[in-house]
């Protein structure tokens, strides 16, 4: 039987456009950042060289030193594997109840992350990222952790407000730590281990998000949430480079876990139809400006405040820019039939990965 620590706190497919109007300033910007030759003209909108020209173009290999010849790559043209489904980005509705219990098993296990790339990745659940967890302002969450890995780990919800001395502690493995908490505020917070090297731990796929509703958020036609976090490729199947994380030198920019998943799977919705993103930058060390090409927030929430709303007088918005742990949603409504990307508008990680396709019929 597990050790307990019982602590009690405060209260599909690839889409292949045909054309992408309005992508020749991605050209030139995409062509400066990855030095494609002058005499290749490519709109590279992800990673893996899909373009509107006659040119499919990917861009160089890592620098000298920061990689060995064995570490895992990205390889532009690969599929993902048979088995590989994308993770469904629809968050779901809050629940009615007010007490939510929720049991997180610290797993080890190999993960598919892009194209040809698997690593051993240190999880809650098996997944990366971990479970979105959701709620009302005033909700309890009874969270139960147990470590079935090899190193110690703990838990840290930014969304709790108590003593990290107590119920951030790291536990052995085969222990179980009871961590509860009160959500007395809105927004979409991070939670993840937070035993040192944090960065590191992060990094290797330990990370979630627990939304928490502002009061009278109003139904919208479509909810999702986007996770942006970055890969520090190890060899295959295998932990992740820590001098990479450490020099700060990422393979991979993604949106919930996976290098262009809504590239090869895009979203689908309905032109007319309102679409919320929440939004949050879970690092370990990478900002984010999220943005959809061809759409314009009307609103817009960033940590815990409305910055947009609808209105006579209101003006509209065109990136979520934020810091790692920071987050908040936009909405928008594509407003003609057609395939909109959204990426983060800081390019250099848009051919890493950052990039994924909503499709409006």
């Amino acid at each position: 039987m597990a050790d307990t620590i019982s602590t009690t706190g405060g209260s599909s497919g690839r889409s292949h456009a045909s054309s992408l109007f309005g992508y020749l300033l991605f050209a030139v910007l995409v062509l400066a950042l990855t030095g494609v030759g002058a005499g290749t003209w490519a709109v590279v909108v992800g990673g893996n060289g899909r373009s509107v020209g006659t040119t499919q173009t990917s861009p160089p290999t890592t620098s000298a030193g920061q990689s060995s010849s064995k570490d895992a790559k990205l390889n532009y043209s690969a599929q993902p594997s048979a088995t590989w489904k994308p993770r469904d980005p629809t968050l779901p509705p809050a629940e009615a109840a007010t007490v939510h219990n929720v049991t997180l098993n610290i797993v080890e296990k190999n993960i598919e992350v892009a194209p040809g790339v698997t690593q051993r990745m240190w999880t809650f659940n098996g997944t990366v990222p971990a479970p979105v967890l959701r709620g009302h302002v005033g909700d309890t969450f009874n969270i139960t952790l147990v470590n079935h890995g090899t190193i110690g780990h703990s838990i840290d919800f930014h969304a709790s407000e108590v003593a990290p001395n107590l119920l951030m502690k790291t536990i052995a493995p085969g222990q179980t730590l009871g961590y509860s908490f009160v959500a007395h505020h809105s927004g979409i917070f991070m939670y993840h281990c937070g035993t040192a090297p944090a960065l590191q731990h992060i990094a290797e796929g330990m990370y979630g998000a627990v939304v928490i509703d502002p009061p009278g958020l109003p139904p919208v036609d479509h909810e999702y949430f986007m996770l942006q976090s970055e890969f520090y490729f190890g060899q295959i199947s295998s932990n992740a480079d820590y001098t990479k994380i450490k020099d700060f030198a990422p393979d991979a920019v993604v949106f919930n876990g996976y290098f262009d998943q809504y590239v090869y799977s895009p979203i689908k919705v309905q032109h007319g139809q309102r679409i919320r993103i929440w939004v949050l930058d879970e690092g370990p060390s990478e900002n984010s400006s999220f943005h959809v090409v061809g759409g314009i927030w009307d609103t817009v929430y960033k940590e815990g405040a409305y910055l947009l709303q609808p209105g006579p007088s209101a003006g509209g918005s065109q990136a979520l820019d934020l810091q790692p742990a920071q987050g908040g949603f936009v909405e928008f409504v594509p407003a003609e039939a057609g395939q909109y990307t959204f990426v983060t508008h800081k390019f250099s990680n848009v051919v890493k990965g950052a990039a994924g396709y909503i499709q409006a019929s």
